[in-house]
């Protein structure tokens, strides 16, 4: 079901956008995932698998550049078109969403540091890519730091006791990297690349890390068993292990002087993306409890028919519009300035999650026991919305690290 578009200043280009990738969402992105949710997680990652034909049309669509600029042969999207197409590509499926978004990481970083190696490297060649065999990750969580690790504006980021697990020892002219991520890196499975975030002078604490593009494959890395969860069953994850794995010198793009910054402006565009990817997945939810509401007899007329059914309804639908009215502002606003306003991004993903949940919630009511049925989309979209409330940090850990932000001890 469309929905009254409130912005009277989009283009025809990002109309036409909105349409064409929602259309490729529920008939692409959809199925496929519903189809990779009854599946081991071995599975989903065979060569075999559905999972890589999607990718790869995914690819032949561009959508793996929504966030590389346009002057390295990206879409070139300006914030609030990136808002559009998560939010569509999240419509038919918020783990394939996030799997393309991560998917860019090292490119989108390098895009950052504008530098001829770097461009070469790994911004050219996976604009270019077209079959997705080239996949990057957002290596950041670790078994002993997950959400630890997004808090740059706590006073124990600083903390020489809390450190990464992942070290980064220079050797001459390059970097030596020892440790593990966690089972939550979204494409860590399958991914060739990785943006990885690791400590390097553990006296600063957390905020003695730094930033590396990393080849994957080479000698000194491996991976964990694909990780086995409830929900966004599409979106593979898994650990990575390094054992004196390399990284060259340049290749280690922010260091421990500028790594809280990087880090805090990760986190400001990172959890602006999940606002609009829960948007997406709040209003899925919402059209099949009104298209089920519309058809299901009860009490000698139509579930929609009865008040309390219309109430409920329209309380999904009032949270939906404030949900993408508030995170289309706080994307808008934090990829167009720097320093970003982090507690904003952060409010945006901790209000649109939990929109996404209780929309999921509502519309399983609404449907009753056809809504814990394989039988409707409902029953996998609520587990996909439950993960969001944990996804890119937890929601309570973000609520405490952007209440460091808003009202700081030092102010």
């Amino acid at each position: 079901m469309n929905y009254t578009e409130l912005n009277m200043e989009l283009t025809d280009e990002q109309i036409a956008l909105k349409e064409n990738v929602h259309k490729f969402a529920v008939r692409v992105l959809r199925p496929a995932a519903i189809e990779l949710d009854k599946l081991a997680p071995e599975d989903v990652i065979k060569k075999d698998s559905i999972y890589w034909d999607v990718m790869k049309k995914i690819y032949e669509n561009g959508y793996h550049t929504i966030l590389i600029p346009d002057e390295y042969g990206g879409l070139g999207l300006d914030p609030l078109s990136i808002h559009i197409v998560f939010e569509e590509l999240s419509y038919g499926s918020v783990g394939f969403a996030v799997s393309a978004g991560v998917a860019c990481f090292s490119a989108f970083f390098a895009s950052m540091v504008p530098d001829d190696d770097l461009i070469e490297r790994f911004i050219l060649p996976f604009v270019k890519c077209n079959d997705a065999s080239i996949l990057s990750c957002w290596a950041i969580t670790e078994p002993d730091h997950g959400s630890d690790k997004l808090m740059p504006s706590s006073p124990f980021f600083h903390d020489p006791k809390i450190t990464q697990g992942i070290k980064a020892v220079r050797k001459r002219n390059e970097w030596l990297i020892n440790g593990q991520t966690s089972a939550w890196v979204s494409n860590g499975t399958i991914a060739n690349e990785a943006a990885l975030f690791v400590g390097i002078d553990p006296s600063m604490g957390m905020a003695g890390g730094g930033i590396c593009l990393m080849d994957l494959d080479q000698p000194g890395v491996t991976r964990g068993k694909p990780l086995d969860k409830m929900g966004q069953r599409e979106l593979p994850q898994g650990e990575i292990f390094f054992d004196n794995a390399v990284v060259p010198d340049e290749h280690m793009i922010v260091d421990q002087e500028s790594y809280e910054m990087m880090t805090d402006t990760t986190l400001a565009i990172a959890n602006a993306c999940m606002g609009s990817f829960f948007t997406g997945v709040a209003r899925s939810a919402y059209d099949i409890a009104v298209g089920y509401a519309r058809e299901r007899i009860q009490g000698g007329k139509r579930l929609i028919d009865h008040p309390t059914v219309k109430v409920k309804l329209f309380d999904m639908f009032k949270k939906i519009e404030l949900a993408r009215s508030y995170s289309r502002s706080a994307i808008v606003y934090n990829m167009s300035n720097v320093p970003p306003k982090t507690e904003y991004s952060i409010a945006s993903k901790i209000f649109c999650t939990q929109t996404a949940y209780e929309t999921a919630s509502d519309a399983l009511q609404i449907m009753g026991g056809y809504g814990l049925s394989k039988e409707y989309p409902i029953e996998k979209i609520f587990r996909d919305a439950r993960a969001g409330l944990i996804e890119d940090g937890s929601n309570d850990s973000l609520a405490l690290s952007a209440a460091y932000l808003l009202y700081s001890e030092n102010e």
